[in-house]
């Protein structure tokens, strides 16, 4: 399974993955399995930790290469995939990073109920 990672289930796997469902744990857990995280993850992370509502993890880049983490960069096409999704959810974050799940083909692995409702590849986080 390939999957990408929204920022409040990359911020569970990486500092308390027992809040993590069971299935989304074993996922990302899995060594099988490859587990992206997009650039709009640390996009939010950086911009809400300045906004003070949020402990943004000093070492971000070591703790994704720690887990073995791969990297998602916002491609054109990515953005471009956003018109596909219906108006459901209005964080330009998880937009974003559902457009790249659904664009590449990834299972999108969230605990948000609102991207829930869309259509397509998913994993529940909580």
């Amino acid at each position: 399974m390939i999957l990408s990672l929204d920022t409040h289930v990359l911020l569970c796997a990486l500092s308390a993955p027992e809040q993590l469902s069971k299935p989304a744990r074993d996922a990302i857990e899995d060594p099988a399995n490859i587990v992206f995280v997009s650039a709009a993850v640390a996009w939010e992370i950086e911009i809400k930790a300045a906004l003070g509502k949020l402990r943004a993890p000093s070492d971000l880049v070591n703790q994704l290469a720690a887990a073995n983490f791969q990297e998602l960069p916002i491609t054109v096409e990515h953005t471009l995939a956003l018109k596909q999704l219906p108006n459901l959810h209005r964080d330009p974050f998880d937009r974003i990073m559902l457009a790249q799940a659904k664009a590449a083909g990834l299972t999108f692995v969230t605990a948000d109920p609102e991207v829930l409702q869309y259509p397509g590849s998913f994993l529940r986080g909580r």
